[in-house]
């Protein structure tokens, strides 16, 4: 399978998302990106964290980034296939620490035009849900489905998950 330079895969919690990422990301050669947006705040982020880098073999160097998403995407070198998991917690990072998320998000989408390699985001789709009753969430919500229609419409291929299962949108 050939992986298009921008891939978006939702899905809901556990779906399958990272899982499906790995895998278009390793039928291209090695050595492979992982840029890593989650902050271990917990110890059951810890052991999420955790669970994601002991399935991932050596070929993956691991980039942390929970803010910097477009800084690190422009620092992988050319033609080196990326995964970003996930734009959702990297979105929170940024509500939390008030930055503004309509420049954070255009130079996300900057970062992805200028990249020189496959990129494969991933982000949880919680759209598809209640209406949140607090303020912060219903923000949270809005700007996770702003974010994923900017990038739907740039990128070539979109694939939503569900019970594991791959379902191309794009």
């Amino acid at each position: 399978m050939t992986v298009p330079p921008l891939t978006l895969v939702l899905g809901g919690a556990r779906s399958g998302k990272s899982r499906h990422a790995e895998t278009l990301i390793e039928a291209l050669p090695a050595p492979w990106i992982y840029i890593a947006t989650a902050q271990a705040y917990d110890e059951e982020m810890r052991a999420r964290i955790a669970e994601h880098r002991a399935r991932r073999s050596p070929d993956w160097r691991t980039i942390d980034a929970p803010m910097a998403l477009p800084e690190a995407l422009r620092a992988v070198p050319p033609g080196r296939p990326v995964l970003v998991d996930c734009l959702t917690l990297w979105l929170t990072n940024l509500i939390l620490a008030e930055r503004d998320i309509a420049i954070a998000t255009g130079d996300l989408m900057l970062a992805c035009r200028e990249a020189q390699g496959p990129i494969v985001l991933v982000s949880n789709e919680v759209g598809l849900g209640i209406v949140p009753e607090n303020a912060l969430a219903r923000r949270f919500r809005d700007e996770a489905g702003r974010l994923h229609q900017r990038l739907a419409s740039q990128a070539e291929r979109v694939v939503f998950m569900v019970a594991g299962l791959p379902m191309q949108v794009k």
